[in-house]
């Protein structure tokens, strides 16, 4: 649900990011909306939907296992209201400090006053979006952990929706037209909101906020999210890293990495965060009723589902990377050369796709048990790994004029570092032990990837991608993507594979 759900709402997303990259393209001025929507989109995954969800999921979990309905409806409303007091308190600290915050996040911007005071602008209209994306994602973690995934699952498919209505029909009425996607972009926080009040008033659990901070509950939650910040958002961390180490790069590279990122989040966005997000309440009953062999078995299962789809997908980005960005975004104010720069970001981000999909699933074991500060210790290794990694290879890479693809391998390396100690760790301490039948699991899977591999690779051969038309494009990427994906199901139900191998219960 949560999968079929998400890819609705990802392709209103890329006819989003069609619809920008067409009446904008890629300049200073897109390079700062950018950079200004980082910041509170940036804190809201960090805090409201990382850090607070994993800290508060195995909590409301243990509490709707052990207590009664009025104990945890009281918990519900004392976490709501101090939550709300934080985030209002954040909002308007945000928007006072707008200009160190460009400093902070773009600190190359400073140079160019015109984009610097842009940034700022922007930066003030969309901060208030983390007011209203908190409390959405707050109200979120509740529906998943009473297996209620449609509200939130859909949801973020109004800010798409929101930000094409902005840009269509507000930009050409305003002097600086990007700023219409600012105005878009604090409208769907409201209307995000909005939509979880009736479906939490269905569950039961639409309570008044109150101030709780001295509640046990909320001060478990506390103590927990310090670590979860690192543990649960290295990604976005490294993300950041690129975009402030981009803005010394030439004008667009902020937007040919944005872009870039935008297609890495597609298989991300549908597949690591369903299993991530059905996975966590999952492994939290499972720790709060102590029964660690389901809860090792529902890990095996979300990796066997990772390496199914996080493979094929890996290939496909790589191999497809230039005709893909053709299709979607090269047109008008997007040129062939910024499609150029940014199939480049798209190729190396993809080398990281497996290990930015092993992140989502194996942070849950951890942040289930209540060990976050695991993972925070790890990120803190990845972060820094993304450091160095990024100033040595933009250093090789800039004098080029790929200083931003330099950045992206970085990112791409480092998260896949952060997912190798991550499963080392859990297999050290037993906690996930794999379940029989990983060698035919694997075989399958190499054999129908390397025939997979060899259909798409007869496509990215073919020069004429920036000379077709729309309807060109997408029909021969649709052909090339359907004879891959057919070559790839194939081949696993020859050797094999079938439905019943995947589901919690069994092992092929």
């Amino acid at each position: 649900m949560i999968g079929g759900l998400t890819l609705v709402s990802r392709i209103l997303g890329f006819l989003r990011d069609m619809v920008i990259a067409r009446c904008f393209g890629a300049d200073w001025a897109t390079d700062a909306f950018f950079v200004a929507f980082k910041v509170p989109n940036l804190l809201r995954r960090l805090f409201a939907e990382g850090a607070f969800s994993q800290a508060f999921v195995p909590l409301l979990a243990e509490y709707r296992e052990r207590y009664g309905s009025a104990t945890t409806r009281a918990f519900l409303g004392r976490t709501a209201g101090a939550l709300a007091l934080t985030l209002g308190s954040l909002t308007g600290i945000g928007m006072l400090a707008a200009p160190l915050l460009i400093l902070l996040f773009a600190p190359g911007f400073y140079a160019h006053p015109e984009r610097y005071g842009l940034s700022v602008e922007l930066l003030r209209i969309v901060f208030p979006y983390l007011f209203f994306i908190g409390l959405t994602a707050f109200a979120g973690s509740i529906l998943n952990t009473w297996r209620h995934f449609a509200v939130p699952a859909l949801t973020p498919a109004l800010l798409n929706l929101s930000m094409i209505a902005a840009a269509l029909w507000l930009a050409p009425q305003l002097a600086q037209p990007v700023t219409a996607l600012a105005f878009g972009v604090l409208l769907a926080g409201l209307v995000q909101l909005a939509l979880q009040i009736p479906a939490l008033r269905r569950i039961g659990c639409l309570t008044r906020p109150r101030l709780g901070f001295s509640d046990p509950g909320v001060q478990r939650i506390l103590k927990l999210m310090a670590p979860a910040i690192f543990g649960v958002s290295v990604a976005q961390l490294n993300l950041l890293l690129n975009t402030l180490l981009a803005s010394f790069l030439v004008s667009g590279s902020v937007s040919w990495l944005y872009y870039a990122d935008r297609l890495v989040e597609f298989p991300l966005g549908i597949f690591g965060a369903a299993i991530g997000t059905v996975i966590l309440p999952h492994l939290s009953k499972h720790h709060a009723s102590r029964d660690p062999e389901a809860f090792s078995r529902a890990l095996d299962w979300a990796l066997r589902w990772l390496a199914l789809i996080g493979v094929p997908a890996t290939l496909g980005l790589i191999l497809l990377a230039r005709p893909v960005v053709f299709t979607l975004f090269q047109y008008r104010q997007f040129s062939a050369h910024d499609a150029e720069m940014a199939a480049g970001s798209l190729t190396a981000y993809a080398v990281g796709l497996l290990g930015f999909l092993a992140v989502k699933v194996l942070v849950p074991g951890f942040s289930a048990r209540q060990d976050l500060g695991t993972p925070a210790r790890y990120g803190v290794y990845a972060v820094a790994a993304n450091l160095g990694l990024s100033l040595l290879l933009v250093w090789q890479t800039a004098p080029r004029g790929w200083g931003h693809a330099g950045l992206a391998l970085a990112t791409a390396l480092a998260a896949t570092v952060n997912a190798a100690l991550l499963l080392g760790k859990l297999l050290r301490d037993r906690v996930y032990r794999p379940a029989p039948g990983w060698p035919g699991f694997l075989s399958r899977l190499l054999l129908a990837n390397g025939a997979m591999a060899a259909v798409l690779v007869q496509g990215t051969g073919i020069e004429l991608w920036a000379t077709w038309s729309l309807a060109e494009r997408a029909v021969n990427l649709g052909l090339w993507l359907s004879a891959g994906l057919a070559c790839y199901l194939l081949c696993l139900s020859v050797t094999g594979l079938r439905p019943r191998h995947l589901l919690l219960s069994e092992t092929p």
